[in-house]
């Protein structure tokens, strides 16, 4: 008989276990540590499949820390088809239980620690299957320390939000969305308005880990801003994270400039690992990563389905 229940605390960080495969095992294992201390998720959101007293796959839920609705789930051991369709049912029920309206789910490959997401076929239709569409097919980049530093841009000059406050960095974005190739501002812009969505992604951003003066506006030598750098860090990982170009920038590179200073100021900060993302649609900013040394590590599907 199959069960599908929160882990025990005994069960927890390891959840199910594979007996030849030390290198998941210890990885998956010190990731779901890291979230519960961060606080991206809690013990009662760590769920097991249990058959014949025996784990047969896991699913955590996951959210931004100081939140407490959950926003994704993250950590998907589906084993058999029975058991991840059970999983996924029972995450979504637990997820509207405490007021979550959507659900999101990242995929990448190939296969990589630390959530090793093996069968990506099986996994992609059994989240077709209970109710999740594809919101983004997009491309992963990393620098490491002792990677090239990418140059930077002497054509621009930077003022923090820290001393323009937010509303430059609204009007700004909400500029960029006009003609955005990103097919996640797309849909965001089809709900919110191109002004409700800059607002919500701006928020969004202060809600990361980041020091007063990384998120920052470039300007031109006519001092006509052009360009939003938000670098920050997840609980995992320092990123990016929001890259915009005004329309009237386009065409010059400034991409490529914004992921530099992004780079920079995340290296000054004491990163050793910064990673981007972006729509693989977006070519642009495929090459700016490219132009500033970052290497495409993975592929990331993006699903999400409404609760």
């Amino acid at each position: 008989m199959l069960t599908i229940r929160t882990a025990l605390p005994d069960e927890i960080p390891a959840l199910t276990t594979f007996p030849d495969d030390d290198e998941r095992n210890t990885s998956t294992a010190a990731y779901l540590s890291g979230l519960l201390e961060s606080g991206c998720t809690r013990p009662e959101w760590c769920l097991v499949a249990e058959r014949d007293g025996r784990l047969t796959g896991n699913v955590v839920l996951w959210t931004v820390p100081g939140r407490t609705v959950p926003m994704d789930i993250v950590l998907l051991e589906p084993g058999d088809p029975d058991t991840g369709e059970a999983l996924l049912a029972y995450a979504a029920e637990q997820a509207r239980e405490l007021g979550a309206q959507t659900q999101g789910h990242v995929l990448d490959s190939p296969a990589q620690a630390p959530q090793f997401q093996r069968d990506p076929q099986l996994r992609e239709k059994l989240l077709a299957d209970a109710g999740f569409t594809l919101a983004r097919d997009g491309c992963r980049f990393r620098w490491t320390a002792g990677d090239p530093m990418p140059a930077q841009d002497e054509r621009l000059h930077w003022r923090s939000l820290a001393d323009l406050g937010e509303t430059p960095f609204v009007e700004l974005l909400a500029d960029t969305f006009t003609d955005t190739q990103d097919s996640i501002f797309q849909a965001e812009i089809a709900q919110h308005g191109l002004r409700g969505a800059a607002e919500r992604n701006i928020a969004d951003m202060l809600e990361m880990d980041h020091r007063p003066g990384w998120y920052e506006i470039g300007y031109d030598a006519a001092d006509t801003p052009v360009a939003i750098s938000m670098p920050a860090r997840t609980p995992t990982a320092a990123v990016i994270g929001l890259v915009a170009v005004a329309r009237i920038g386009r065409g010059q590179g400034y991409a490529t400039s914004v992921v530099a200073r992004g780079t920079q100021v995340l290296v000054d900060g004491g990163a050793e690992e910064i990673r981007g993302d972006c729509d693989a649609g977006n070519i642009a900013m495929f090459k700016a990563f490219q132009r500033a040394e970052y290497r495409n590590f993975a592929n990331r599907k993006m699903f999400t389905r409404p609760l």
